[in-house]
């Protein structure tokens, strides 16, 4: 292993210390996440890259007879494979990783922000998913309209700022749904569906000690009537 893996390894287990994203309105927001992918996901084998608590493995495995899961933190393969045992659950770097198997549907959740080259990724997993399979991907949304509130009031120089929470995730850029696009589509997918959800006009602690479930319910479909300023983006793609 080199030092450059190493070092990678050990940020992923600093990061999966302090995890958040089964907190506050995340586990509503990731559950909403597994309906719109549902409108896509297909086949029987599924791969799901960066599962972190496992909050969309649960839906997950619930619908593949075939589930691989892998993570870069020990601390969280360790969880998963003792919540999910019928699931295969791998430790191992994305760029590490070497399937014996193609997938019909590929999730990443919340990975495309996270890693040095997202079109290397996709690249690496368009040889990873069969023919007629499917990739589904989710990132957080530059546009936002807290993100864009946050400029307006000098707490971000730009949209696309990584901010404290960003920093605390170990984020290293913030899409917005045409870079998203450009990405997936760099990288030799035809994108065939696209759009966001969860209107997130306030911060996750703000929703966490204001907002009743039925109005996370609400805000998480409304960001489908406005991808371009919703939270959460995403995109189907074939290869």
């Amino acid at each position: 292993m080199t030092a450059v893996q190493q070092g990678e390894l050990e940020r992923l287990e600093s990061i999966a210390a302090d995890s958040r994203y089964a907190a506050g309105p995340m586990p509503t927001s990731l559950r909403y996440l597994a309906d719109v992918f549902a409108r896509h996901w297909r086949g029987e084998r599924c791969l799901e890259l960066g599962p972190a608590e496992g909050l969309l493995s649960e839906r997950l495995a619930e619908v593949f007879p075939s589930l691989t899961l892998v993570d870069g933190s020990r601390r969280f393969c360790e969880d998963l494979a003792a919540r999910l045992p019928e699931a295969t659950v791998v430790h191992s770097l994305f760029e590490d990783y070497a399937p014996a198997e193609r997938f019909d549907t590929v999730v990443l959740g919340h990975v495309l922000e996270h890693v040095a080259d997202p079109v290397g990724l996709l690249r690496r997993v368009g040889e990873w998913v069969a023919p007629d399979g499917v990739v589904l991907a989710a990132v957080p949304n530059s546009h936002s309209l807290h993100r864009q509130a946050a400029v307006l009031m000098g707490l971000l120089p730009t949209e696309d700022a990584l901010n404290e929470t960003d920093r605390h995730h170990g984020h290293r850029r913030v899409y917005d749904l045409r870079g998203l696009r450009a990405d997936v589509a760099a990288a030799g997918f035809t994108v065939t569906a696209s759009g966001g959800y969860w209107l997130k006009p306030l911060s996750n602690a703000q929703t966490s000690e204001q907002w009743t479930q039925e109005m996370l319910d609400a805000y998480m479909e409304l960001g489908e009537r406005y991808p371009d300023s919703a939270a959460e983006i995403y995109v189907a793609a074939q290869p």
